[in-house]
């Protein structure tokens, strides 16, 4: 009554995964950076509102993601049925 078990193999890590962990990495670092430029020097940000800075550098690094996670292409999956792909 039962079919065989479908068996897949290790599916690799997605393009897109990728991309994205390597761009929100590089932004968080360099967000660091800027973090420390401007506790050096607070009147490089004095001019916007306290809400906008408090929103400012952690929204940086996942807007950087979110665009490199739409650019880059779906990884295909070959050895999943039609109907799963």
């Amino acid at each position: 009554m039962h079919s065989e078990p479908v068996s897949y193999s290790k599916p690799p890590v997605e393009a897109k995964v990728k991309a994205m962990t390597l761009v929100s990495y590089l932004a968080g670092v360099a967000g660091m950076a800027v973090l420390q430029a401007v506790a050096d020097d607070p009147s490089m940000i004095a001019f916007l509102p306290d809400w906008v800075e408090a929103i400012s550098l952690p929204l940086l690094p996942t807007a950087l993601a979110a665009v490199a996670g739409f650019k880059v292409r779906h990884t295909p999956r070959p050895d999943l049925p039609d109907s799963q792909r």
